[in-house]
C-alpha cells in the first residue's frame, strides 16, 4: 500500500492514492508555471468554516511538553477528540462545526504530532496517557466524555482505564488494539511505516520527515504512478513549502483523506512510530488489562479490514481483535461500520450521528 500505516490502509484509500499521483505527475509536467501558484496558494476551506464555528487555537505547557490544542464554543458537555497517528487536530474539521453546536469539544495534537512540541521520551502511552490527564484536570475541569481514532483510540482506552474519574463515556473509533502490541505489530501493514520512522530516526537524517518518507515510499509511488511521479509529487511538496514557511503542507489536488494525511507528515516526529517498531509505545500498557479495567459505557466502533494472503492485518483489528476486546469491557456496545480506518472523515455525517446517539441520547431518556 502507498503509506503502509496503520492509519490509512484501505483498498479504497490506496486507488485514490495512486490515482492523484497520477494526476499530480501529469499536472507538473511540462506547466510548472501555471500550476505553481495553485499549489501555493492552496488553504483548506474548512480553517474558515472551523474559526467560524468559535474554535480558537490554543497552547499549554504540561511538564516538558508545549500541548498545542483547539477549543469551542461551551455549548454542551466536554467532549475531548485524540486523533489518528500521522494526523493532527484539523483531521476533524468536517465534523467539528456540527459538534461544536451540542459539546464544548478540546480537540488536541497529542505528543509527536501537528504543533505540539515534546521530547522523544515521551512517545509511549504512559507518558502522552498522564500528559491528557493534566490536561483535562487544568482545562477542561470536569469529566468529559472522549473519542480517539486509532493511536488516539489507544490513548482513549488508557484514559478510561487509569482516570476513570476523568472520564465520563468514550467512543473507541477503530483502535487498534492488540494488533498494535509487540510482537503481533510485526504482522501487520503498518510495521513497514514504523520501520521507515525508526530507520530515519537511526540515521540522523537531516531532511525532513515527509521528504524522507516520499523518497522511503518510492518503489511503490513508481509502480503505480511512473517512475517520474515521485521527484513531481516532492516538487510539489517543496514548492508549497517554501511558499508557505512554518505552515503544514496543504495541497489542493488531494482528496480529503490524502490532504490530511500529508498535512499531518509534515509536522509529525517519527520518534512516535519509532516507538511502535521498538515496543516501546505500549511498554507497561497491556490492552487486555486496560481494557477490564474500563467501567464507563464504551463504543466500539470497527472500520473495515481485511487479512491478506501472507496473513498481514490490512487495518487496525480483525474480528478476533473486536470480539476479544467486547469480551474484556463490561459496559460496551459494539458497532461495524462500512467505513475507512478515519471513519470521521470517510463518513463524517454518519459518525456524527453515531457519536451524538451514543453521547448524548441517553441524556434525554
Amino acid at each position: 500500500m502507498v503509506i503502509n500505516s496503520l492509519e490509512m490502509h484501505t483498498p479504497k484509500f490506496i486507488t485514490l492514492c495512486c490515482g492523484c499521483t497520477i494526476i499530480l505527475a501529469i499536472l507538473f509536467t511540462g506547466c510548472k508555471a501555471i500550476v505553481s501558484p495553485l499549489v501555493t496558494n492552496y488553504t483548506d476551506p474548512y480553517h474558515e468554516k472551523v474559526e467560524k464555528a468559535g474554535f480558537a487555537e490554543k497552547s499549554v505547557k504540561i511538564r516538558q511538553t508545549d500541548l498545542h490544542y483547539a477549543e469551542g464554543p461551551k455549548n454542551g458537555p466536554p467532549l475531548v477528540l485524540l486523533h489518528a497517528q500521522l494526523m493532527d487536530w484539523f483531521d476533524y474539521s468536517r465534523v467539528l462545526p456540527e459538534l461544536s453546536k451540542s459539546y464544548h469539544v478540546f480537540v488536541i495534537d497529542y505528543n509527536g504530532h501537528g504543533k505540539t512540541a515534546a521530547p522523544a521520551s515521551t512517545m509511549n502511552a504512559n507518558a502522552i496517557g498522564n500528559i491528557l490527564a493534566t490536561f483535562m484536570e487544568k482545562e477542561v475541569k470536569e469529566p468529559a466524555f472522549v473519542s480517539g481514532n486509532s493511536s488516539g483510540g489507544l490513548l482513549t482506552a488508557w484514559l478510561a482505564a487509569n482516570k476513570p474519574e476523568l472520564v465520563k463515556a468514550i467512543l473507541l473509533e477503530d483502535p487498534p488494539l492488540f494488533s498494535a502490541e509487540y510482537p503481533r505489530v510485526k504482522q501487520t501493514i503498518a510495521y513497514k511505516s514504523f520501520e521507515t520512522c525508526h530507520t530515519y530516526v537511526a540515521s540522523n537524517s537531516k531532511a525532513d520527515f515527509i521528504t524522507y518518507w516520499i523518497g522511503a515510499s518510492s518503489a511503490f509511488i513508481e509502480k503505480n504512478a511512473g517512475k517520474k511521479a515521485t521527484p513531481r509529487l516532492l516538487a510539489m511538496v517543496k514548492t508549497y513549502k517554501d511558499a508557505n514557511p512554518g505552515k503544514p503542507v496543504e495541497l489542493r489536488f488531494l482528496p480529503v483523506m490524502l490532504r490530511m494525511f500529508f498535512r499531518g507528515m509534515s509536522r509529525f516526529d517519527p520518534h512516535f512510530g519509532d516507538s511502535f517498531y521498538t515496543g516501546e509505545w505500549n511498554r507497561e500498557f497491556d490492552h487486555a488489562e486496560a481494557l477490564r479495567k474500563i467501567k464507563c459505557p464504551t463504543l466500539l466502533l470497527q472500520a473495515n479490514f481485511e487479512t491478506r494472503a501472507d496473513g498481514i492485518l490490512d487495518g487496525a483489528m480483525n474480528q478476533n481483535d473486536a470480539d476479544k476486546a467486547m469480551t474484556l469491557l463490561s459496559n460496551a456496545k459494539y458497532q461495524k461500520i462500512n467505513a475507512s480506518h478515519v471513519v470521521h472523515l470517510d463518513k463524517p455525517e454518519e459518525f456524527i450521528k453515531i457519536m451524538n446517539r451514543f453521547f448524548l441520547a441517553p441524556q434525554s431518556q
